[in-house]
């Protein structure tokens, strides 16, 4: 399994999410070899270098460069340079909890070809301080996605897991390079006749992100625009997934989560936590939600100098 991680400027981010994923190895056994690349995209920052200082043999991460702007250039010189059975994408931030992993192995060992993480399915998760710009930015954006990938209730969250020869099948013809290169993957995947299976996640908002609505707004709107009548001029490519033998692995909470799951009914939940900041949006369905429960959101610290994490 090869987890592409795209980062630009994640230096203060990257380190905790890291060191979840080497805590997630140290607790059960993935399949096969599990290795990590992040993928510095222009940073002027010290992500590559803190990237490198995780590298080790119980869980390799290497770090390759893409000079070219963009998540999504960053994610397909990723993918391309994968040969892994299993492939996925998750964001920098480790807004989705870790549990997603064994989850989505889960679907993919029983016929999925690929796995999306959803904040926007019954039984997730979510915690997010956004601005009500932003909200109602992405609320318009999900409308918009219907008509490339219809029936992805969400096709933002950043966590995916897909077949590898898929993956890179699919991202060799990928021509959008930005925060939208998430719908062209899902049309592109469904227009090859790809099974695309929707899972709940729990996801808490990690501040630091660089998505600004009144910045990039037009550009993702437009890009959307873009991936349509470009999907609409390609003839369909049908896709044939060989075997994949996967272990079906259980998913692996923290305590606090495991307790606060136990008894809930299906469907999406918000959810509350301390936060710095003065106010807390909580998204995602607020009128249908069955509880509102209190917990505090699962990060790892990175590890001290003496741990292996670069100093400045």
């Amino acid at each position: 399994m090869h987890l592409i991680i795209p980062a630009h400027n994640e230096e203060a981010r990257l380190p905790s999410t890291l060191a979840s994923l080497r805590a997630l190895v140290d607790k059960q056994s993935l399949p096969g070899d599990f290795t990590i690349t992040v993928v510095d995209n222009a940073s002027t920052d010290r992500t590559a270098a803190v990237a490198r200082s995780f590298d080790d043999d119980v869980m390799p991460v290497s770090v390759i460069a893409c000079a070219t702007p963009g998540k999504g250039a960053a994610v397909r010189a990723g993918v391309l340079a994968s040969t892994a059975d299993v492939v996925g994408v998750m964001d920098a931030d480790g807004a989705t909890d870790l549990s997603a992993i064994g989850t989505a192995l889960g679907l993919l060992a029983t016929g999925a070809d690929m796995a999306i993480g959803s904040r926007a399915v019954g039984g997730a998760m979510t915690m997010a301080r956004h601005s009500r710009l932003r909200q109602v930015v992405a609320t318009v954006y999900r409308r918009q996605t219907v008509r490339i990938a219809p029936g992805i209730n969400d096709t933002q969250c950043g966590f995916k897991l897909m077949r590898g020869d898929l993956a890179r099948r699919v991202f060799a013809g990928l021509r959008c390079t930005g925060f939208s290169f998430d719908v062209e993957l899902l049309g592109r995947a469904q227009r090859m006749g790809a099974r695309i299976d929707e899972f709940p996640v729990i996801w808490v908002d990690v501040p630091g992100s660089t998505f600004r609505p009144a910045r990039h707004g037009v550009a993702a709107f437009w890009e959307l625009a873009r991936i349509s009548r470009m999907l609409d001029a390609e003839p369909a490519a049908a896709y044939v997934a060989p075997p994949l033998a996967l272990p079906v692995l259980e998913p692996v909470l923290e305590p606090e989560l495991a307790n606060a799951l136990a008894g809930v009914e299906d469907g999406p939940l918000v959810v509350t936590a301390p936060v710095a900041e003065p106010v807390a949006t909580l998204v995602h369905a607020p009128d249908v939600l069955p509880a509102h429960i209190v917990i505090p959101a699962p990060r790892v610290e990175p590890p001290t100098a003496a741990g292996g994490l670069v100093e400045p």
